[in-house]
């Protein structure tokens, strides 16, 4: 049985925790005695980000078993200082247990910015919230940050960008340790979307372009949306706006910062990747399910957002 200590600090984000710990609480629960959740902090009580008191936590543990998960979690940003006496506790006590490279630290959020402080990150690659990507640079200026990436894995540490993103890595962790099934069952009970991987953006597709308030290109977006395999062309997309494709295709330029076919084909892409990550189908019926031609169509357009190609994130996915 593996131990998964929790590290709170004052003012910690209730997300970071409760999104990771139920990840492997479910794990449990299909394997039986793989995972030990204990929770531990500077005190036996503290104040969560929302209000809510927190008690009966362990004092930070002199030894921690072989093999062990910690998980430092995030605070809010008006919480985060540095000198203060909780955290410096806790980066002392990071660095001990680091020394053990048994131990995973799997950093959430600006649990990434803790490991930083206690000197874990030095010459390592790493990322954290992306409201958070300047401060850490400024931390570990020897670490390659990622701005764009949900979790990073380097070693025997782990860091991850904001929130949610927890459940990524504790999934991806649980894939390593548990195998594939049980993370996609864990994925599935916790009624997540699709497992993300280290190489995923930390701005999905589903929501990029989306950052305006202007009504007929939402519209626009919400209809492609709802079914982005269907036979989208300029005139049919023009005609959920009721205007011209001209002024269709200006006003995506102007507020969506694309065009609306290569909106079209960022959604085939991110439903060819869900596939492609979720399930063992050939490209050929991947790429019929979400809306290109043939494999090949598929392949083509893939490359224009995607560093690795379908097959590579099938494989480095699992």
């Amino acid at each position: 049985m593996r131990t998964v200590l929790f590290a709170l600090l004052p003012e910690v984000v209730l997300l970071d925790v409760a999104g990771a710990a139920e990840a492997f609480r479910l794990a449990s629960l299909l394997v039986p005695d793989s995972y030990d959740l204990q929770f531990v902090g500077t005190s036996a009580s503290l104040r969560s980000a929302v209000g809510l008191q927190l008690h009966k936590l362990q004092r930070l543990p002199a030894e921690v078993p072989d093999h062990s998960i910690v998980v430092v979690t995030g605070v809010t940003s008006a919480a985060f200082d540095l000198e203060s006496e909780p955290f410096q506790q806790l980066s002392q006590w990071l660095q001990v247990v680091a020394r053990n490279e048994t131990v995973t630290l799997m950093c959430v959020c600006s649990g990434s910015l803790m490991a930083a402080h206690a000197g874990l990150l030095r010459g390592r690659e790493c990322t954290t919230h992306h409201d958070l990507i300047g401060k850490l640079e400024k931390l570990e200026p020897s670490a390659t940050v990622h701005g764009n990436r949900i979790f990073v894995e380097d070693g025997h540490i782990m860091t991850s960008a904001g929130v949610t993103s927890g459940v990524d890595l504790a999934l991806h962790l649980i894939g390593q340790q548990l195998g594939h099934k049980i993370a996609v069952a864990v994925a599935r009970d916790l009624v997540v979307y699709m497992r993300r991987t280290t190489a995923d953006p930390q701005l999905s597709a589903w929501v990029m372009h989306r950052n305006h308030i202007h009504p007929a290109v939402h519209k626009v977006q919400d209809a492609i949306a709802r079914n982005p395999a269907a036979e989208w062309t300029a005139s049919k997309l023009a005609a959920v706006a009721c205007m011209s494709a001209r002024n269709l295709g200006r006003l995506f330029a102007e507020h969506a910062e694309c065009s609306p076919l290569d909106y079209v084909q960022r959604l085939r892409v991110a439903v060819a990747r869900e596939m492609v990550m979720n399930s063992d189908l050939a490209l050929e019926r991947v790429a019929e399910r979400s809306g290109f031609s043939s494999a090949h169509h598929l392949r083509r357009v893939w490359r224009r957002w995607e560093r690795a190609s379908p097959a590579e994130f099938r494989s480095t996915g699992r």
